[in-house]
This record gives C-alpha cells, sequence and structure tokens, in this order.
C-alpha cells in the first residue's frame, strides 16, 4: 500500500518558550551517557584538552542537523521516515531499520553503567549486571503507561541533578592554570600538537565527533517528539502507549500541512524561533558545556596522574582522585551519577531505535503491518534489541569502550547518509519559503564532508 499524500489542515499557535522545553532534554540525556561521559573524557584524559575544539564542531553540527529534522516535522506533521519514503519507495524504510538496528545493537553503555555500578557494590561481573539492567529498561518502557513522559521524566530528574554536581566538582577540582588549556583546546591547541595528537586512533576521535550529542539515527527521532509534544503540525499525530498500562490513541502515519499564506508564514516563523530556542539552549549550550566541564574535571584529575587509561579506567582514577582529595563518599556519589546517566542513556537509546524501527516497518507495507498496531510493533523491536544485547553479552563481548566505538563508527556513516537525505528531503517537499536558508545549507555540507571524510579514513578500521 503507497503513502497517501499530506493533507491540510489548520497551523496552531505557539505556546510560550518556557512550556515548549522538553523533546531537547531527551536527545541531551542520549549524547550525556557516550560522548559526553565517556568518549570526550577519556580523550582528555589520554591526551589533554586539545581535542576539545572537535567536540564543539561535532554538536554545531548536529544542531543544524536536527533542526532541519524539527523543521520537517512541523511544517508536515509526519516523520522524515514517511516523508522520505514517500520519495524513495522501499529503499528509505528498510535502510533506516538495519542502519538503526546494527549500530545501536552494541550494548557498549549499559556495560559500562553495569561495570562502575558493580565496582561500586564489589560485584565484578558486569555482565550479569548488564543483562538484568537491559531487562528493567524493557520493563520501565513497556509499564509506562506514555513512553514519550516516562522518558522526559527520567532524562529531566537526571540533568536537573547530575550537572550541577558535575560543574561544582569540576569547579572545585580545576586549577587555575587549567583555564588556558582550555582556550587552547578551543582552536586545536594541545600540550605538544595541533588538533590531532600523534597516537591517537582516527576511529576514536570519528566516534567521539559522532558523539558530541545523540548520534547517529538517534537524531531523526527528534521528528517522534515533536510530534508527540503536540508542536506545529505534529499536533494532529498521536502517543505510542503502553500496550499493557496505556490508554490507546489514534496515531496517525502520514501528516498534514498548512496553506503557505502571509498569516500561516508569520505564525510558523514564531514557531522557527521558539524551536531553535529550545534547541539551542537544552542541546546545544548545556550539551557543549557539559562536554568541556567533564572533559575538563577529567583532564585535571587523572590526565599526567597515571600512566595511559585503557577502555572506562579513566572513570575509576577520577573517583579516587575526587574521594582523597574530599570525602570517599563524593567518589562514589560521582560513580553512581555516572552509572545511572549510563542507564538512562542506554534507555532512551532503547526507546528512540524501537521508535524508528516500527515505524519505518509500517512504512514498508500498510496493508501487513497496520499503523493501529505501532506501539504493539514498537515493543516487540525493544525486546528483540534487548534479546539480541544479551546474546552479544553472552558472547563474551565485554569491553565497554571498545563496543561504544564499533557503534559510533557505524553511527557516524549513518548520520553521512541521513543528513544528505533530510536535506533532499526539505528541498523536495517544502515551499520555497519554508526551505533552510543558505546559511544553514552550507553548514550541513559541511557537516556530511566531514562525517564522509572520516568515515572513508576510518574504513577499514581495528578499533
Amino acid at each position: 500500500m503507497r503513502l497517501n499524500e499530506i493533507g491540510q489542515a489548520k497551523l496552531p499557535a505557539p505556546p510560550l518558550l518556557r512550556k515548549m522545553f522538553g523533546p531537547s532534554f531527551i536527545l541531551l540525556g542520549m549524547g550525556l551517557g557516550s560522548g559526553e561521559l565517556i568518549l570526550w573524557p577519556y580523550l582528555s584524559a589520554n591526551y589533554g584538552m586539545g581535542i576539545i575544539w572537535a567536540a564543539i564542531i561535532g554538536i554545531t553540527f548536529q544542531f543544524f542537523i536536527n533542526m532541519e529534522i524539527e523543521r520537517y516535522t512541523l511544517i508536515t506533521g509526519e516523520s522524515v521516515f514517511v516523508g522520505l519514503g514517500r520519495k524513495l519507495k522501499l529503499i528509505s524504510p528498510v535502510w533506516f531499520i538495519l542502519s538503526t538496528l546494527i549500530p545501536w545493537m552494541w550494548p557498549g553503555i549499559i556495560l559500562s553503567s553495569a561495570t562502575i555500578f558493580g565496582q561500586i557494590i564489589g560485584f565484578d561481573n558486569s555482565g550479569v549486571l548488564a543483562i538484568l539492567m537491559l531487562i528493567s529498561i524493557g520493563l520501565i518502557l513497556t509499564l509506562g503507561k506514555v513512553v514519550y513522559k516516562t522518558q522526559e521524566s527520567i532524562q529531566k530528574a537526571l540533568i536537573f541533578i547530575g550537572i550541577p554536581i558535575i560543574f561544582c566538582l569540576t569547579l572545585i577540582f580545576i586549577n587555575l592554570g587549567d583555564w588556558p588549556t582550555i582556550v587552547s583546546g578551543f582552536v586545536g591547541k594541545g600540550t605538544d600538537y595541533w588538533f590531532i595528537p600523534a597516537g591517537l586512533p582516527m576511529i576514536t576521535l570519528l566516534a567521539a565527533f559522532a558523539y558530541a550529542g545523540a548520534g547517529g539515527n538517534l537524531n531523526l527521532a527528534q521528528s517522534f517528539y515533536i510530534k508527540e509534544k503536540g508542536y506545529g503540525m505534529g499536533k494532529y499525530g498521536g502517543k505510542i502507549t503502553s500496550v499493557l498500562t496505556g490508554k490507546k490513541e489514534e496515531i496517525t502515519l502520514e501528516g498534514k500541512t498548512f496553506e503557505v499564506n502571509k498569516e500561516n508564514l508569520k505564525l510558523f516563523k514564531d514557531w522557527w524561533i521558539k524551536i531553535n530556542l529550545e534547541h539551542l539552549i537544552i542541546f546545544w549550550f548545556i550539551g557543549a558545556i557539559t562536554i568541556v566541564f567533564l572533559s575538563l574535571l577529567s583532564f585535571s584529575t587523572v590526565y599526567k596522574n597515571t600512566s595511559e587509561l585503557s577502555g572506562i579506567s579513566f572513570l575509576f582514577e577520577e573517583a579516587l582522585f575526587i574521594g582523597k582529595n574530599t570525602l570517599p563518599i563524593v567518589g562514589t556519589i560521582f560513580l553512581t551519577l555516572a552509572a545511572a546517566m549510563l542507564f538512562s542513556t542506554q534507555l532512551s537509546i532503547m526507546d528512540a531505535t524501537s521508535r524508528i524501527m516500527s515505524e519505518n516497518l509500517v512504512i514498508i507495507n500498510q496493508d501487513r503491518f497496520n499503523i493501529k498496531n505501532l506501539a504493539t510493533f514498537y515493543y516487540r523491536f525493544l525486546w528483540f534489541q534487548i534479546l539480541l544485547s544479551i546474546i552479544i553479552i553472552l558472547l563474551g563481548f565485554r569491553e565497554p569502550l571498545q563496543l561504544v566505538i564499533i557503534g559510533a563508527f557505524l553511527n557516524a556513516i549513518a548520520m553521512f547518509v541521513y543528513s544528505i537525505a533530510v536535506l533532499w528531503l526539505n528541498h523536495q517537499s517544502l515551499d520555497k519559503r519554508l526551505r533552510p536558508k543558505p546559511y544553514r545549507i552550507i553548514v550541513l555540507f559541511l557537516a556530511i564532508a566531514f562525517f564522509g571524510l572520516f568515515s572513508l579514513m576510518t574504513f577499514p578500521f581495528s578499533p
């Protein structure tokens, strides 16, 4: 069955800016447990702050990519997957299912959480803990009445509690002499190198660059969160509710757009300004500050204090340093917070990837995979991913950082592809007056070139 064309409806007026905060918290939370907490602090612990320039560029690229994803959904009320499926037929949904499942099936993030939590409680079998955590994630998402609200509540709580603690710890332990290294790092000047230090594997830098933010197809999930919040034309969609506890809502695959006239252009401009500010403040600003502070904390406590650190051992060295120079309980609190953030990140990833794959399954064939059963497909993909991750763990893959890097490399390739696709979609589908301005197109072309070049430079790779 072919996708229907977009209908028309009235463009609603936007709420006050303070009432629009929400979707970016989830995307920020997905980034906290990968790039922000693991990869960039790992690089800072081993190579100093001279690589922080790449983090700022990476999260800036993701901001502009995300806004083009949001643009399409605000205007059409449907996800970018539906728009691309309408134009590219079977190729698009099959690609998005595979490019979501394969990169994100590697359980590096949950193994990191399990390893840290095991260190806290004195239990060294991280595989068993990771499996229990994966099952608990499945239960949380299955039993929550409305999946989006469950996720948003968890991410907001962790961000409001965790980030202030991280900032305080960084300000306590940073030396006055460390501040100039930040400024130097912004322009690519390291201790004895410019931009890229000797010995740094390009695959690791690409992984960190891809995870300066959410990374991979996760950014595309912004389409769903815009719909779930009812922003713009997303008002006419529905929410995924629990198949066990939630009240069923009518979910529509195809969206509705608005008539392009003077009044609606003014309304859309208001939406666009506010949605940009929401994402700029929550995703870009808080995300960038968090990367810098976590990297600086790692640099101030670990860099040059030990030999080269492997895996996520730098986090334990940080906690040890913090505990010795304050109270042991403070180091434990730091590790507990890290484990909780990683767990929350894995939860959000499982939700986003299940949404992506379930919607693309419906796009493949609406007669066979009815949109009314979208929630059922969502939960099947959720538990299938959990099963895959458990199998990988049982097969003996237990090194968290290596698994994170494998996933990040594959996600960087996915980002290269969909950045081209989303830019093309917006130019093919949207009225000229609603398309991205030239400076946004230039930034997206730079992002595409960056991801493409780095992917070629690191393929084939050995993490």
